[in-house]
């Protein structure tokens, strides 16, 4: 059975506000039961990490304290 994650090609993928006008840019999709997925836009067919509801709050709380 696929896993409805595993195909990101209808993801709709958006840049963080963060990532500015540089090359260092950052992308994030929202997926099915509150997961995201993020990649880097240089290389959009390269491969994506993909985090848990938790995970993602982890990782944005983590962001935030640094």
């Amino acid at each position: 059975m696929n896993h409805p994650d595993r195909d990101l090609t209808r993801a709709r993928w958006r840049k963080s506000s963060y990532s500015g006008s540089g090359n260092q840019c950052v992308e994030v999709a929202a997926l099915a039961g509150g997961r995201r997925a993020v990649r880097d836009s240089k290389d959009p067919s390269g491969p994506a990490l993909r985090f848990t509801p938790d995970q993602w709050r982890a990782l944005l709380e983590g962001i935030r304290t640094v």
